[in-house]
């Protein structure tokens, strides 16, 4: 599905405008990204839990040389599913 797609059904769903239902969904995306930025989690009962990990520093290999490579350390964004969420899939 993509952002389009969602904010159709979104739209439909909600009965609101599509233009609503953008700013609706682009701001809640801007403030899960902020709350990442600030290294806080955020948990949204029946889909899971966003939150920030941090990836050391390591050595990796060029697969096409075979040369060692320094990759640095860097946070990325991890998704936890939920309970509910897990059952929804299994089902």
């Amino acid at each position: 599905m993509t952002k389009l797609e969602l904010v159709e059904q979104l739209a439909n769903k909600a009965g609101i405008s599509k233009k609503d239902a953008e700013r609706y969904l682009d701001t809640t995306i801007a403030l899960i990204q902020e709350a990442l930025k600030a290294n806080s989690k955020v948990s949204l009962t029946g889909l899971g839990i966003f939150s920030v990990k941090e990836k050391k520093a390591r050595i990796g290999r060029n697969p096409k040389t075979g040369e060692q490579v320094q990759i640095p350390a860097k946070k990325a964004a991890k998704f936890t599913a939920g309970k509910e969420l897990k059952a929804i899939l299994q089902a």
